[in-house]
Order: structure tokens, then sequence, then C-alpha cells
């Protein structure tokens, strides 16, 4: 076990101003596996005092140059990869090629991007008579969640150096090893002192302290919708501006022309990954009853492939809920044909691949987010039915839709309510914006409307 000391502010690493620090535990042995500090609001006010005493130099630095900064931080992430990957599979419990693949990959992307968009955005364009100015927002809280520990911080963190903005990031509090060496790897790009703050702590007392702040302009928070809202309440107080990426309950539809045997296993790997700890997963599979049963034996023959390949949820907690969700969809009727709330091993917090079918629209299963391998198919009987039953949640994140013909699943998704919907196993874009509708979320993350949040813009008349 290696105890972490100290909060990265201000360019240093400086002692925490409490005692209290957070055990961290491996969820595949459950052992402690390291302790970071437990931040207190003074810790946090020491990093807003930072980041605002920094922001005007940064906010001044030519947006070339904050590209080649982040350019370089791409390439320290990019050398410390193999560390990145062992970090979040020892603390998330993630297999190690998914780590390595994606925990580390996709941030090493997220970052070049921003790399690349810091120097080519229109930060000032003329229309008319008036001349627009697109500058930073000011101060960033990012508060962070532990299912994407590293690309949930560099979703936020690169767009926001790249408009000019300075930051301070208060990861979850299950996985702040790999947020650690995140600043590692910002002092080792040569960042100025002050411009990216990180605080270890608690979500009720650092979380909550960095939202309240008065001199932060604007929070960044990716996590439950619950969680959400308490934020947006106290931004409202201070009339702050939020950008809030909540939870999900996709539907992955399948339509009559599809490809059912590719949609179907496609549907449930996208439900495994990452354990089902993955807002946008589609835990929703919609059947047209003429192939309902078709489509159940298919995914009950693939759920079974996954006994094996699939990492523990993150801790204790979650396990018991996603075990609850289970209970509760036997409870209601639904039909297990794969998997069930008893863990397959002694040791670690795992759970079962677990596939339901016979799930109606109005059961717990269909509406809430379980956030684990869990997986509800819902037959439908005609495509109206299937809108019905694909929008029919309170959230609105991502979605995919399957057809023989691409124009007659495009027309399908275009009527979908949800902020980002992949046609045919369509690829995850780094580049194309990511967000929800409905109690999903406000505003947008990765690519250029990303970069937007972190902006505010000023008109000057001539």
């Amino acid at each position: 076990m290696k105890a972490h000391d100290g909060m990265y502010i201000g360019g240093a690493w400086r002692p925490a101003a409490g005692q209290d620090v957070i055990e961290v535990v491996n969820p595949v042995d459950e052992q402690v596996i390291g302790t970071v500090p437990a931040g207190t609001a003074e810790d946090v006010d020491t990093a807003v005092r930072a980041a605002r005493a920094a922001l005007a130099e940064w906010a001044a630095t030519p947006p070339a140059e904050r590209a080649a900064r982040l350019a370089a931080l791409r390439d320290v992430l990019a050398a410390r990869a193999d560390e990145i990957a062992e970090t979040v599979t020892a603390e998330l419990g993630s297999p190690l090629k998914f780590s390595q693949a994606v925990h580390a990959g996709v941030p090493i992307a997220v970052a070049g991007s921003y790399a690349e968009l810091a120097a080519t955005y229109a930060f000032e364009e003329k229309t008319g008579n008036s001349v627009v100015h697109h500058e930073p927002v000011g101060v960033v809280a990012a508060i962070t969640p532990w299912n994407y520990p590293l690309h949930q911080i560099v979703a936020k963190v690169a767009p926001a150096l790249a408009a000019g903005c300075t930051i301070v990031v208060k990861p979850a509090e299950d996985t702040p090893l790999v947020a650690r060496l995140f600043a590692e790897a910002v002092h080792e790009a040569g960042l100025p002192a002050g411009v990216f703050n990180l605080v270890t702590g608690l979500g009720p007392v650092a979380g909550q302290a960095l939202a309240e702040h008065p001199g932060v302009d604007l929070v960044s928070f990716t996590g439950s919708t619950a969680v959400g809202r308490q934020i947006a309440a106290i931004a409202a107080g201070q009339v702050k501006k939020v950008a809030l990426e909540l939870g999900g309950k996709s539907a992955n539809v399948i339509l009559p022309t599809a490809d059912l045997a590719k949609a179907v296993n496609v549907g449930v790997a996208n439900v495994m990954s990452n354990s089902g700890q993955t807002c946008s997963a589609w835990t929703r599979m919609l059947v047209h009853r003429d192939q309902y049963d078709e489509a159940v034996e298919l995914a009950t023959e693939a759920a079974a492939k996954y006994g094996d390949r699939i990492g523990p949820v993150v801790n204790a907690k979650q396990r018991a809920r996603v075990r609850g969700y289970i209970e509760k969809g036997v409870t209601e009727g639904a039909r297990l044909v794969a998997g069930g709330p008893e863990s397959p091993r002694e040791t670690g917090y795992f759970v079962s691949p677990t596939v339901f079918a016979d799930v109606t629209p109005d059961m717990t299963i269909a509406q809430e987010e379980i956030f684990g391998p869990v997986l509800s198919i819902l037959p439908y009987d005609d495509e109206e039915d299937a809108l019905r039953i694909a929008n029919g949640t309170v959230y609105g994140l991502a979605g995919a839709v399957w057809a023989g013909d691409e124009a007659e699943a495009v027309a399908f998704a275009r009527r979908m309510e949800t902020g980002q919907v992949d046609i045919n196993g369509g690829r995850f874009n780094p580049l194309a914006p990511f967000g929800g509708y409905k109690q999903s979320g406000v505003g947008r993350e990765l690519g250029v409307h990303g970069l937007a949040e972190y902006l505010q813009t000023k008109s000057l008349q001539f």
C-alpha cells in the first residue's frame, strides 16, 4: 500500500489542510492499495485562489502556445500509457487490455484533438459591423466520476485549457490514483503554475465546497442525475454556468431489416463493456416481436461468453445496488435468461453478466439506470411502438439503431430524443459532441462543441 500525500496546487504538491485520508481499494481482491488526502473546504479555497491567480496570464497566452502545451501533455500521457492503464486496472478493476485501449488510449486522443483545436479555432470573428470575441469563461471546477476516471478528467481539462480557462479538479474518491498521475503529467508537460490544480476528497465535502465557491465561474460535473440536480441548484444561487453530463438509459433499436445476429452481439458487448459502468450503454434492446425469441436466444448465448471476461464493479456499494436491481427485475416479472444476483466469485465486487427477457417499458429495470452488466430486452409491435418505447424514459444520452438500409436507420435516429445515436454500429468519434437531452444533462463534451462550453462571447460594434 502506498500513502500519497498532498494536493497539487499552484504547480506543486502541498500538504493537505487536514489529516484524514481516503483508502483506495482494488475491487478485484478487496485489498487497500493506497491512500490519498481527504480534502477540505480549506484545500478547495487554496486551489481556487491559485487558479484565479493564474487566470489572467493563461487567458492572455496566445492560442498557439496553449496548443503547444496541450500537445506536450498529450505526449507525456502517451509515454506513460502503460502506467495509466495499470493504475486504472488496479483502482477500477478494468481488464488490462480494456484499460490500455480505452482508459489510456481515449484520453490521449482527446488531449491531442484539443491541441489541434486550440491552434485552429476562430477565437475572433467578424459579423456585420461587429467583431465577436470568444473568451475563457474563467475558473472551472471539474468534478469527475470513477467509471472512466482519466477520460472524464481530460474531457474537461483539455477544452478548458484550450479555451484559456484555469481549472480545479476533484476526482472521484474511488479512483483518485490516476488523477494524481495526471497531475504529474501536467507538471512534466510544463504547464504554468496554477493553471491546473487537483484536490482529492469526498463529494459532500470537497465537491460541494468546490461547487459553492464564489471564485468558480463554471462547474463541469459528470455523475448521477441526483447529484447533478444539487449542483445545478447551487450554481443557480450564484447564476453560475454549469455543464452536466448525467445518467442514461439508452435504447438499442433493432429494426426488422437489420442483421439481427450482429446487432444483438454488438449490443450485448456494449452493455458488458467496462462491467456495464457506462452512462451511454445501450441497456435496453428493442426487438420486433417476430424476431424476439431469436434475439433473446442470441443475447443469452452472447452473455455467457462474458462470464470471465469482464471485471468487477467499482465497490461493494455498487455491487449491492446492481444486485438490488436484478432482484427487482425478477420481482416485477421479467424473465432472467442469463446471470442473476448471485456473485460469480467469493472475493471481489463481481456481478454476473445478466440478461432479462419479457421486460415491459414500465418496469424499474427499463426505466432506471443500473450501472452494471445488466441488459433488458423489450419487444415492440411496429416502428411507432419502438419509437415510443425508446423515448419513454427521463433520459436521453445515447442510443443505437440497426437497419438493412442506412437511410432507414438514420430516419429513425432523427426522431429519437437523445444526444448521440450510433448507426449500424458506428464507431466512437472523439471529435463529435457528447451529451444528453432531458435529465441526461446540460451542455456537450468533446470536439468544438465541448470547447464552446468553456467560452463566453463578447461583441464589439464599430
